[in-house]
């Protein structure tokens, strides 16, 4: 009996040591968005699928506000082990008031000129319809009963400058920042901030170096967070958010998201270096700083961008469709979690090839330890 126990050990132990899973694995989440062909059937399938590559969670946008969409995938979720956030961007409007627009220092109204997309068509955060329509929906979804957090998107300003690696694809040198895309001086904006600095802004020459203004944006994204959370919360659900880097180095001066004073639950920093044209290892780089902005208290899962067609990337002049390539993986998730971070996300999972499960795999079941 002795005997044939120390064989099944032996045999249990040489098995875990081929697949490098010692039973040790670290948080994993996935960014997807729900196709217009999904079906119950195409949804259980790939949940199953990535929970088997070690997904924890997934972060799913099932069709904005979308209650019954968000209640089938989380079912689904749930029944395959998995934690639903419903995504849904935030601030991205297609048909809303034409008064709930943000307006930029042209005076352009995002409901009738959008900065760089079409599909930019963003509401002013400081509108009150606005954030009551916003904290009105997002409790709907937070009634669902497998919905465990709210994932909030796009919870920021256009982008008044853009991540270094996306200015070639549009033609811009983006070196200051430029009217077109600087939101938002619609007539409440205005007025708030002058009520609360004695400031016209219109009346400043450079807008961009006036502190109180960079202040009091980043407030009035903190504040629309707060309340959208306040009711979440409420609820009995968390909420998570998917956030630019930093946010000293990037999120506050790119969307204006002073993300660190929020009070939400989990931060899900997109740190996609090609964007930024930086290296692989600039993601340990990034989420050290991400980690330090919360003291430690708060998870921060980093993001990481996949390259799906990666044999062919040098050839790809659109850096959307570029990414990591498997050889990156590693470095990538050891980075952050010897940086503090929580764990990881993939954007997206759908675009991990069977190379990228092969290297995630064996980096997932690695031991990290926190680099002081």
């Amino acid at each position: 009996m002795v005997k044939q126990f120390l064989a099944i050990a032996a045999a249990v132990i040489s098995l875990a040591a081929c697949s490098g899973n010692t039973g040790n694995k670290i948080p994993v989440y996935g960014w997807q968005g729900e196709g217009d062909d999904a079906t119950e059937a195409s949804i259980e399938s790939d949940f199953s699928k990535w929970k088997a590559h070690g997904l924890d969670g997934m972060c799913y946008n099932a069709g904005g506000f979308n209650v019954e969409k968000h209640a089938r995938a989380a079912k689904i979720a749930h029944a395959n082990g998995l934690e639903y956030h419903a995504w849904i961007p935030t601030m991205l409007k297609a048909d809303a008031d034409s008064t709930w627009y943000a307006v930029n220092r042209k005076g352009e109204s995002a409901y009738k000129v959008q900065a760089y997309v079409p599909y930019y068509k963003c509401m002013c955060p400081n509108n009150e319809d606005v954030i009551n329509y916003l904290v009105t929906e997002y409790s709907k979804i937070a009634d669902i009963p497998e919905v465990d957090y709210i994932h909030l998107d796009y919870i920021r300003y256009v982008d008044v400058i853009l991540a270094r690696g996306l200015w070639e694809k549009y033609g811009l040198v983006m070196n200051e920042e430029y009217p077109t895309a600087d939101y938002c001086y619609c007539d409440k904006c205005v007025a708030d901030f002058k009520a609360a600095t004695g400031i016209d802004i219109k009346a400043v020459e450079d807008p961009s170096k006036c502190e109180e203004w960079k202040e009091f944006r980043y407030n009035v994204i903190t504040n629309l967070v707060d309340k959208i959370a306040d009711a979440v919360h409420a609820k009995g659900k968390k909420v998570s958010a998917a956030v630019f880097p930093g946010p000293e180095s990037y999120a506050k001066k790119l969307v204006r998201q002073e993300w660190n004073k929020w009070n939400i639950d989990a931060f899900f920093p997109m740190n996609y270096n090609d964007f930024y044209l930086e290296p692989a290892s600039w993601v340990g780089e990034i989420t050290a700083e991400e980690v330090a902005s919360v003291n430690g208290e708060k998870p921060i899962y980093s993001g990481l961008f996949i390259c799906h067609d990666w044999k062919n990337k040098a050839n790809i002049k659109d850096p959307e469709g570029h990414g990591l390539v498997p050889s990156e993986i590693a470095e990538a998730v050891r980075g952050s979690m010897e940086a503090g971070a929580a764990g990881v996300s993939l954007f997206v999972p759908a675009n991990m090839t069977d190379e990228h499960w092969v290297e995630f795999d064996k980096a997932i079941h690695e031991t990290y330890k926190v680099k002081k």
